[in-house]
Parts: structure tokens; C-alpha cells; sequence
């Protein structure tokens, strides 16, 4: 291990010796939290994204799924009952060519596929049958794929054709259709199931055609069309006319300073009219003409006398001159023919009343009359058909008004609780965190700038003055005679210097070949001497 490491481990092992019991419990805490806040982050940050492998799956279906997934160790999880199968994004497309592979999901044969399967030795019966139940699957597949459809099943009554019975019963069909979880269908998407189904069955008329929700509604019935009952188109009706007068209100009162009430009076029942009408064509040429004129004039004709019992002439019994003059006229003249066939659907409207309020706050300066007749044309009110418009200026209670309104403060309060909370909740956990981070630069701080503990090191730079032998001091030389000569001796030998300055020398002469073989180490070595040099 390189000295750098082992030394940081030493000093950091003699820096939690030197820590309190309370220094010690701060470290192990912001270290055990700061290890469970990598943990969390890095769990969250590698978590796959997972997305909808297949959904609305039979439980078979979804069986055989989840055994691929495990033979090829793919995460996945289940949702919604176990339908919906979830795996990583990056696996969705190999995994959905490995289960078409295997023929999963399994999906039963509807369509014209069933006639695939027909043998030679099927009875008319068989054929009949299958052949139904074609067209039931064509039909429930192409509704299926409407938008807001979820799944659709189709139902036929188709008489058989016998020779037997003079007239054959109509056609008929019945759609159940389930809608997509928050969507409903529009009268115009029950129109267009209405025609795509007549027009797909020879002889099935638009209003034979039934069409029930999962819910229960009736969207369309047999022999009413795709209108609904008659409560619906009541309440249909009342709705558009509420929303008419309701529009004209709010922008002439203010909104919240009016409420509408419309009643209707709608038929049930339909009925079949067919009426001819006839006229004459002005100016127009006659189809034929003809005329006929017939004179006579002599004499010796008798006059003309009267009857008998017996249809003979009885003359008057005089004669002289006589004369015959006739004519006749006879025209064919153009005539106008109208032939009308009505079919009248369930629905019509038989009486409808309507109430407004006014708030009498907002209704100052507002003229009562102008206000009723702006109401009666925006609702199409009819007077011969017995219709009635009230308007009034009464006082609006404001009780249902505040308690919305303390209602609508609560609930403000409610989130605002909740956002602060929360906001409180990652405050906590994010100062946590923080605090493990501090408290773990704290203690590296401390770690390093803990003075460690180490041996001098004597690189002869102090020489001991104890052990340097005492130099005897010489005094003044005696003063010598003048006329005797003075004796020379020898003088005794300086003593060497002692063992210990030797081996200072050598280790000072150790040190600066090391320094001058490795200059950077020797700098190191000395500043950390310098850093880390124990007080005397």
C-alpha cells in the first residue's frame, strides 16, 4: 500500500482516539445517514423506467407473458388486476416480437377468419351460423377502433327466407359498446355505429338498430333511431334552452346573478303520415280539348211536345217552322298532385315553460318587460302552443354562496398544509443529508490537522556542548630573562574530536546525498517535520 494511504489511514485512526463519547455518536450518525442517503439516491437514480408491455390481457394470456419474462430474467411488474404487464423501456420491442413469436396473447378467431376454417361436410346450418357470426365480429372490430371505444360486441337477427310467409320480419341488430374509462359518445358517434351497421346488413334499416352502453344507457332503440327516449330528448331539449337563456342572462345581469329553470313537454310516441294534395296549374296549357255543335232548321216539323207514358213523343197537335241549335265543350285541365310520406320521430315538443330568477341587487335599472321578451325569443317560446315565460326580481339567499366559499378556503388551507409539509418533509430530509456531509468534513478536517506524533530526528545541527573535551586556558607567558636561554620542549598533541561528532558528520554528509539524489522527497519530509512538529 503506498506510504501516502497507510499514513492518512494512521492519522485518521489517531484522530477518533482523540474524540469524545458525543463526537464519536455525532460521527457514527452522520455517517450511518449519509450512507442510507447514497443508498436512497443511487436506488432512485438507477431504477429502470418501466412501460406497458401488453394490457387488458386475459389471465392465461398473461401467465404465458410472465413466464418469458422469467426464462429471460427481465424485470417486469403487474398492474391493473394483473392485465397490464410493465417492463423496462428499453426491453418493450424485443419482448413484444419474442411473445408474437410464441403466439401470445392468444386472441380467439373473430371475422371472416371463422370461414377459414369451414370444412366441405358442413350443413347449411353450420354455414349460416358461422357466416352470422362473420359479420357480428367485422362489424364489433371496425367499432372497436373508433376513438372512445373500448370493446364493442354486435348482435344480428337475420330471418330466414322461406317461401312459406308472405312477408319477411325486418332486419335487426344490437350493439353493446364499452367506452373508454372518463369519455362517453357523442350523438354523432352514435349516428355514424347507426349507418356503419345498417349499411353493412342487407336489408337493416337505421332505425332497427339498438345500441346499449355498459352503463345500462340506451343510445339508441328499435324503431325510435338513434334519438335516445323521450326523457333523454327532453332532457336534451331543456338543456340547450337553459344554456340559451342562461347566456343571454350572465351577459346582461353579471354571472351568478341568475338561474334558469326550463320544463318540456316532449312526445314519445312516433307515428307514419302520408298525404296527397291536390291544385291546379296556373297558366298552364289544358291536357285535351273538345267541343261539339250540332244546328237544324226547316219546315213540316212538328213542335216539340212532351212525353208520353211510353217514352214517345206526343205531338202538340200543331206544325209550321222549326229550328235545333246544341253545342258542348268539353276540357281536360292540369292538375297538380302532391304525394307525401312522413315518418315522425319521437320528440317533438308539446309545451315547454320557463321560470327566471333575477337577483334583485343586480337588477336595478333593468326594465322587466325587455328582460322577459329577450328571454322569450333566445328560448323559441311559442304562445299557440301554450308556452310561458315568468321572469322575477327576487332577493338570492347567499348561504349556499359562503359555505362554498368556506369550503373553498378549507380546502385551500388543506393543500396549503400539505405543500408546506411536504416542502418540510424534503427540508428535513435534505438538511439531514447536509448535516451527515458537514459532519463528515468536519471530522476528515479534524483527521488532518491533527499534529501527529513523531521521533526527533538529529541531523547534527546542535552538537552537545557536554561532550566536547575542555580546552585548558592559557594564561600569560612568564616574562623570560634576558640573558639565559630558555629550554624548548614539545609540545603534546591536540586531542581528536570525539565519537558522537563523527557520527554526526556522517549523518550529515547521509543527509545531503539524499538530498541531492532526491530533491523533491527530502522537501516533502522536511515540511512535514515543519506541519506536524509535536510542541516541546
Amino acid at each position: 500500500m503506498p506510504p501516502q494511504i497507510t499514513g492518512f489511514f494512521q492519522r485518521f485512526g489517531a484522530g477518533l482516539k482523540g474524540f469524545t463519547a458525543g463526537q464519536r455518536t455525532i460521527a457514527v450518525i452522520g455517517a450511518a445517514l449519509l450512507v442510507v442517503g447514497v443508498i436512497a439516491l443511487s436506488a432512485w437514480l438507477t431504477k429502470p423506467a418501466l412501460t406497458p408491455l401488453f394490457s387488458g390481457l386475459k389471465d392465461t394470456d398473461a401467465n404465458g407473458i410472465v413466464e418469458l419474462l422469467r426464462k429471460d430474467n427481465v424485470p417486469y411488474e403487474l398492474s391493473d388486476g394483473g392485465s397490464t404487464i410493465l417492463v423496462p423501456q428499453e426491453k418493450v420491442y424485443d419482448e413484444r416480437l419474442k411473445a408474437a413469436a410464441a403466439g401470445l396473447p392468444t386472441a380467439a378467431a373473430t371475422g371472416y377468419s371463422l370461414l377459414d376454417k369451414m370444412g366441405v361436410t358442413s350443413s347449411e346450418f353450420q354455414q349460416s351460423v358461422t357466416y352470422k357470426r362473420a359479420l357480428e365480429g367485422e362489424l364489433a372490430s371496425t367499432i372497436s377502433a373508433m376513438d372512445g371505444v373500448n370493446t364493442a360486441a354486435v348482435r344480428l337477427a337475420i330471418p330466414e327466407k322461406t317461401v312459406f310467409v308472405s312477408t319477411t320480419p325486418d332486419t335487426t341488430a344490437s350493439v353493446f359498446v364499452e367506452t373508454t374509462p372518463g369519455s362517453t359518445l357523442s350523438g354523432d358517434k352514435v349516428q355514424a355505429i347507426v349507418h356503419l351497421t345498417s349499411a353493412a346488413i342487407e336489408n337493416l334499416k337505421p332505425t332497427n338498430v339498438s345500441i346499449v352502453d355498459s352503463q345500462g344507457n340506451v343510445l339508441s332503440s328499435v324503431g325510435g333511431g338513434a334519438v335516445g327516449s323521450s326523457s333523454k330528448q327532453a332532457s336534451d331539449f331543456q338543456q340547450r334552452t337553459s344554456d340559451a337563456v342562461k347566456a343571454v342572462m350572465d351577459r346582461v345581469v353579471g354571472p351568478g346573478n341568475s338561474t334558469v329553470a326550463v320544463a318540456a313537454d316532449v312526445t314519445g310516441e312516433s307515428a307514419q303520415q302520408k298525404s296527397e294534395t291536390f291544385s291546379n296549374a296556373e297558366g298552364a296549357l289544358p291536357l285535351s280539348e273538345s267541343s261539339k255543335t250540332e244546328k237544324y232548321t226547316g219546315t213540316g216539323g212538328g213542335a216539340a211536345g212532351v212525353l208520353g207514358p211510353d217514352n214517345i213523343a206526343v205531338p202538340g197537335g200543331t206544325s209550321g217552322d222549326g229550328s235545333f241549335d246544341s253545342s258542348t265543350a268539353t276540357k281536360n285541365n292540369a292538375v297538380n298532385k302532391v304525394t307525401e310520406d312522413r315518418v315522425i320521430p319521437p320528440g317533438a315538443i308539446k309545451r315547454q315553460t320557463i321560470s327566471v330568477a333575477v337577483n334583485q341587487t343586480a337588477a336595478g335599472g333593468l326594465n322587466l318587460a325587455s328582460l322577459t321578451a329577450l328571454v322569450t325569443s333566445a328560448a323559441g317560446i311559442d304562445t299557440a302552443r301554450g308556452d310561458v315565460v315568468t321572469v322575477e326580481v327576487v332577493p338570492f339567499s347567499t348561504a349556499a354562496a359562503d359555505q362554498a366559499a368556506a369550503s373553498l378556503e378549507a380546502a385551500k388551507a388543506e393543500a396549503e398544509a400539505q405543500k408546506q409539509a411536504a416542502f418540510f418533509g424534503t427540508l428535513i430530509t435534505a438538511g439531514s443529508i447536509l448535516l451527515g456531509l458537514l459532519i463528515l468534513a468536519l471530522v476528515i478536517t479534524i483527521v488532518l490537522r491533527r499534529r501527529q506524533k513523531r521521533e526527533p530526528v538529529d541531523l547534527g545541527e546542535r552538537l552537545d556542548l557536554d561532550v566536547l573535551p575542555v580546552m585548558p586556558v592559557v594564561t600569560a607567558l612568564p616574562p623570560a630573562p634576558a640573558t639565559s636561554a630558555i629550554p624548548l620542549t614539545a609540545l603534546p598533541p591536540l586531542p581528536g574530536p570525539p565519537p558522537e561528532q563523527l557520527e554526526a558528520e556522517r549523518r550529515r554528509a547521509e543527509i545531503d546525498s539524499m538530498v541531492a539524489a532526491n530533491p523533491e522527497k527530502a522537501a516533502d519530509y522536511l515540511r512535514s517535520l515543519m506541519d506536524d512538529r509535536q510542541p516541546v
